[in-house]
């Protein structure tokens, strides 16, 4: 879509707002004036008592014009920050309401455009709301649909009780293992698959030296480890013996809160054995996922998995018979190949068999995902909501409440990712993490290190890939040594 833009310059803003009403749409800025078809001009007017957007949006050879206001007085030049936000909330809205005019329908999330909905009622519930109010703001200030709203405020219940159990020298740790038995269609994580699984000898030595220079810095600054999260990548592509050295390494060089929630990503099914769930449980882990993504054989083979439905009842039944360890199990909605009818059935054998933990994810298909690449057809934004829809009824009946969401771009139908849990059962670290309640420390390629205090977050990323993370292993080992339990000053 063409954007012309007077007096502001607030492209992430818009171009956010874009992919949430028109997600097919990329933006353009072209050179020649506007007047054409599917094209947005959007100007900010300031006058003596009002500064106005106005959205003038073509497309398919209709104009939709829409405008809203702010005061002036509010726009205080001595306050930039908050007079940048009404600039932006103001422009953004002259242009949703233009489009939801072209549309002739709302987006379930509204408009709002960011990865964490949570975070608006979570504040201002902090802030002296209540939950009435914090759901109002949501339906008049961003157009929330009554469910999402509803979603949003249930999470949000759960971050202020996490976040007031939480204590000031908590902190969470993710440690990444990149690496995969195959890469899935729809996947755009770093991780490495095949042939380069040859690198996890050298990866886990480097990754063992990371762990021990983190751990004793760490220590000295006083942190004790509350939640341990072990992702990928699949974790489980390691051999028992390789799982269990890589626990014992976490396990002796931080100190752990007591009763740590320690969870291990055992994800694919073809990756589970009875040896490797006896190591995680021996190692302190009491949390695994076994991610069915789908119980369709025809599904499974169109993203790319290698295992089919029965070895992902055989990986369950193995988890459930070793015991003590808590079960997620992730389902995406808007898989290609699949129906409503394929998804609603897989809803309902996941949840007869019982898992502690079911997260229902919306298909987001990435950049560097090879659905994308293939254009392969997919299930229309109307089924991708009929399959939430099912799924969100299903589990409420079944007991299962939600406790985190967040969103991704490039997501199918503009929906959410959702865990839902047996009450009692919440991930706190899926809560501290998405919710960004305090620091999470991020060891292994691709992690991403995100330290919290004093209202701000500040992030220190490792190399993404395994090569290039074990070329500069003895800088990264150095830069964790020297943390004092602080974002450091470079990040």
């Amino acid at each position: 879509m063409n954007l012309y833009f007077t007096g502001h310059g607030e492209k992430y803003a818009v171009e956010q707002t874009l992919l949430t009403l028109f997600p097919q749409e990329r933006p353009v800025y072209p050179e020649t004036p506007p007047g054409g078809d599917n094209e947005l001009e959007l100007t900010f007017s300031r006058g003596e008592t009002w500064c106005t957007a106005r959205a003038v949006l073509r497309r398919e050879g209709r104009t939709y014009t829409r405008q809203c206001r702010v005061r002036t007085a509010a726009l205080d030049p001595k306050d930039p920050v908050v007079a940048t936000r009404l600039t932006r909330r103001t422009l953004q809205r002259a242009f949703y309401l233009a489009a939801v005019d072209c549309l002739g329908a709302e987006p379930p999330w509204g408009m709002l455009s960011g990865v964490r909905p949570v975070k608006l009622p979570t504040r201002a519930m902090e802030a002296g709301a209540t939950p009435r109010q914090a759901e109002r703001m949501l339906r008049d200030r961003y157009h929330v649909s009554p469910l999402r709203r509803q979603l949003a405020m249930d999470c949000a219940q759960a971050s202020l009780a996490v976040k007031g159990a939480l204590k000031p020298e908590e902190i969470s740790l993710y440690v990444g293992i990149p690496f995969c038995p195959t890469r899935c269609a729809y996947c755009s994580f770093i991780s490495a698959s095949g042939s380069a699984n040859r690198l996890i000898p050298d990866y886990l030595a480097a990754l063992h030296a990371e762990i021990d220079a983190a751990g004793a810095a760490a220590r000295r600054a006083g942190k004790i480890v509350r939640a341990v999260y072990i992702g990928g990548g699949t974790p489980t592509t390691l051999e028992a013996g390789q799982l269990a050295a890589l626990l014992e390494r976490v396990k002796d060089a931080f100190a752990l809160a007591p009763g740590t929630e320690f969870t291990v990503e055992a994800g694919r099914p073809d990756t589970i054995t009875r040896d490797k769930l006896l190591a995680i449980r021996a190692g302190g882990g009491n949390r695994i996922s076994v991610n069915p993504q789908t119980m369709s054989d025809a599904v499974l083979a169109a993203i790319g998995r290698s295992h089919r439905a029965q070895d992902i009842r055989r990986a369950y039944a193995l988890a459930r018979e070793v015991g003590g360890l808590a079960v997620n199990m992730d389902l995406i909605a808007g898989l290609p190949g699949d129906t409503l009818a394929g998804f609603q059935a897989t809803v309902e054998e996941v949840i007869a068999l019982a898992p502690e933990n079911i997260t229902v994810h919306t298909l987001a298909l990435k950049r560097g995902a090879r659905l994308r690449q293939e254009d392969t057809p997919l299930p229309d934004g109307q089924t991708v909501a009929a399959m939430l829809d099912f799924a969100w009824a299903a589990l409420d009946r079944a007991g299962y409440v939600p406790y985190y969401l967040y969103r991704q771009k490039f997501m199918s139908g503009s929906f959410e990712n959702v865990g839902w849990c047996k009450p009692g059962w919440a991930s706190e670290y899926n809560i501290c993490m998405m919710e960004e309640l305090h620091t999470v420390l991020s060891l292994g390629a691709g992690g991403v290190t995100k330290f919290v205090g004093e209202g701000t977050v500040r992030r220190a990323a490792n190399p993404k890939y395994p090569q290039e993370y074990l070329h500069t292993i003895d800088a990264i080992r150095t830069e964790k040594a020297a943390w004092t339990g602080e974002a450091p000053r470079s990040v």
